[in-house]
């Protein structure tokens, strides 16, 4: 009757496709095997005419899945006994990899060598055996990962985008885990020809004849070269580049400065823009001949090259009707020798947009905005925005004009003339608006449609205290408290105000107060020679002489309050923050200080009262390098540059 109770209930399980519990019946173990054998042999086995065989091999723990990143191992394992044996170190094993058996792989564990990406989806399996007898596992996947990698964003203008956010949301190897003295530092530096004061610009994977394909590093100097070097190669003290490409002739040389806004030379101030489209870098170069005349050029460079593109370079030249500083007959035109390009280039509507400050302050100037095919380098538009007045230079600290989703250009100008006499419309009546933060057209011709200048304007002109020093950031969409969308922009200047304007509606120019989205005072120890940057719903400034503040905002507004600070204040001319992040995690925000030697610091963006990393912080000077005034730093590909008076200075992970 045992036969025939057990041989029904092994059946049954059978024909389920379940296991059967051998476990309970240990201490009857040679009887239940013996009547194992005979039930079994009746179970369907005649119907299905398959041939049904047994082990003494239990497997209690299958192999399971792993997932792992390029670079590491994988461990897998099995736990098995036999119930006629002793113990584990009676049984053979043999570990197979997609069906072939993995040499000296014979143990109950089996780590693989180093993963690469090529392993994934890898079956793994072991056969267990004891005797003549052999069961084999489950099979078990290997899963391996991308090593999280280092930044492919190109960083191709001024601050990353044209909202001029400076923000990288693509740095997945910088955290702040890794941000700190002793994992981090200066790796080396790629030696130049001059001063460094554009922010560098990276694309990844370029193609150079007779180079092949690289991570390339586009850098230009006071001394009108535009160099291209591999970001995979620093070390040390690097003189190697993929190409260098001069902007001056043989018959010239780069432009001479007589005061120390620029000095000792004048070449290529403004930071250039890329277009990877076009395969070209554009920049603005400063020269003068042997008569001492001064030129502006724009330059279109092959990226793969640097050899000249579309018919270049193109001889800046200007007129625009009115009567204001250096005209005639009532035309005011552009004298080469009184300005310089010193805001970033921006690209937007395929044109490149060129803005001119004075030269050593020099007057008679007046403030223009002029507009270049990305094409063909020709002239496509010119507008000027004091042109029956003097001055309204275009600084803004090296920053760059701004574009929005239209394409329209934002800018903020210096001091300069200001008509408080308005037309109907609420326009300075002879066009005059220096000290104004500004939206000009998407399209030619080029033309004024908003601004908005404080009430104060005319003394803060006066005063030399203007708008114009610091530069703008254009924010994403936030919905403010009613659920409406705004489109707004966030700048400041030499008066410590915190500006918020709605670009949607400027606020224009009232006598009497200020009526833009939102105005901060009292919280800004400086003046502001520099811009704002944002990140992750927050925006961070760095006035003079003042730490380094977040603002977030919250129902589309900003914190009348900081807050966070970070702990240490930053001398003249303050900072202009870069923010590295994988989107919304690992925020890192890094500045420069500027002294006699620069100091590169970056501080946790959630919380600017932890410094994660400052240069002077290494041990024997490993990480110093030489300061520069209003310089960014740049980050990509896993790495942070930083101009020098002769160098960028580069600094990553530490081997």
């Amino acid at each position: 009757m045992a036969v025939s109770v057990l041989g029904e209930e092994a059946c049954r399980e059978n024909s389920e496709g379940q296991s059967l519990d051998l476990s309970y019946r240990r201490s009857h173990l040679s009887v239940y095997l013996l009547v194992l054998i005979v039930v079994l042999s009746g179970c369907g086995g005649a119907s299905n005419n398959t041939e049904i065989k047994t082990s003494s091999i239990i497997i209690t723990a299958q192999p399971v899945s792993q997932a792992v990143s390029a670079g590491q191992t994988a461990t897998f394992s099995i736990i098995a006994n036999s119930v006629v044996s002793s113990g584990i170190s009676d049984l053979g094993f043999q570990w197979q990899k997609n069906g072939s058996d993995i040499p000296n792989a014979t143990a109950a564990t089996y780590t693989t060598p180093t993963t690469t990406t090529g392993d994934s989806g890898g079956q793994f399996m072991v056969t267990v055996s004891h005797s003549s007898e052999s069961v084999t596992s489950n099979p078990a996947t290997l899963i391996v990962n991308p090593v999280p990698s280092a930044s492919n964003t190109d960083v191709t203008t001024y601050h990353y985008d044209n909202l001029r956010t400076g923000q990288n949301l693509h740095e997945a190897v910088l955290t702040p885990a890794n941000v700190n003295p002793s994992k981090f530092g200066k790796l080396g530096s790629f030696v130049v020809d001059g001063y460094v004061d554009a922010q560098p610009l990276y694309l990844s994977e370029v193609t150079i004849p007779g180079n092949g394909i690289k991570n390339v590093l586009y850098v230009v100097t006071e001394h009108g070269s535009v160099y291209a070097f591999d970001t995979d190669t620093v070390s040390g003290d690097s003189k190697s580049y993929l190409w260098k490409t001069s902007t001056v002739s043989a018959t010239e040389t780069p432009g001479y400065n007589a005061c120390p806004q620029v000095f000792p030379e004048i070449g290529i101030t403004s930071t250039p823009v890329i277009d990877r489209k076009r395969g070209a870098i554009y920049v603005v170069a400063m020269t003068k001949d042997s008569s001492g005349n001064q030129f502006h050029r724009i330059h279109a460079l092959d990226l793969g090259s640097g050899k000249e593109l579309f018919g270049g370079p193109t001889t800046i030249t200007a007129t625009y009707p009115g009567s204001g500083a250096n005209s005639s007959n009532g035309t005011v035109v552009f004298d080469p020798k009184q300005y310089k390009d010193r805001a970033a280039l921006l690209e937007a509507n395929g044109m490149i947009y060129t803005t001119w400050s004075s030269h050593c302050d020099g007057w008679p100037y007046t403030s223009w905005l002029i507009a270049y095919n990305a094409d063909t380098l020709k002239q496509t538009g010119v507008l000027n925005l004091t042109p029956n007045g003097n001055d309204g230079g275009i600084w803004m600290s090296g920053a760059g004009p701004g574009a929005d989703a239209a394409g329209n250009v934002y800018f903020i100008i210096g001091n300069g003339d200001f008509d408080t006499t308005m037309d109907s419309t609420g326009f300075p009546v002879r066009g005059n608006c220096g000290n104004c933060f500004v939206k000009i057209s998407s399209t030619t011709p080029l033309k004024l449609l908003d601004y908005f200048t404080p009430f104060n304007t005319a003394t803060e002109s006066a005063a030399d205290t203007d708008f114009g020093s610091g530069g703008p950031v254009l924010l994403p969409d936030v919905v403010d408290a009613s659920g409406k969308t705004r489109h707004l922009a966030v700048g400041s200047g030499k008066d410590g105000l915190i500006y918020v304007v709605d670009r949607d509606n400027m606020g224009r120019f009232d006598g009497t107060s200020n009526n833009i989205y939102q105005l901060i005072s009292g919280q800004l120890a400086g003046g502001v020679w520099a811009k704002p940057s944002y990140f992750n719903n927050t925006v961070y400034y760095g006035a003079v002489g003042d730490a380094i503040k977040a603002f977030p905002f919250a129902n589309g507004t900003l914190a009348a309050t900081p807050s966070s600070q970070s702990p240490s204040q930053f001398r003249y001319p303050g900072a202009a923050m870069v923010i590295s992040a994988h989107n919304t995690t690992n925020g890192i925000v890094w500045a420069v200080e500027n002294n006699t030697n620069g100091v590169l610091h970056a501080y946790d963006a959630t919380n600017l009262a932890t410094e994660l990393y400052n240069s002077n912080s290494a041990a024997s000077n490993r990480d110093v390098f030489a300061g520069n005034k209003f310089i960014t730093a740049m980050v990509a590909n896993s790495k942070v540059f930083v101009g020098t008076p002769n160098s960028v200075a580069v600094f990553g992970v530490l081997p």
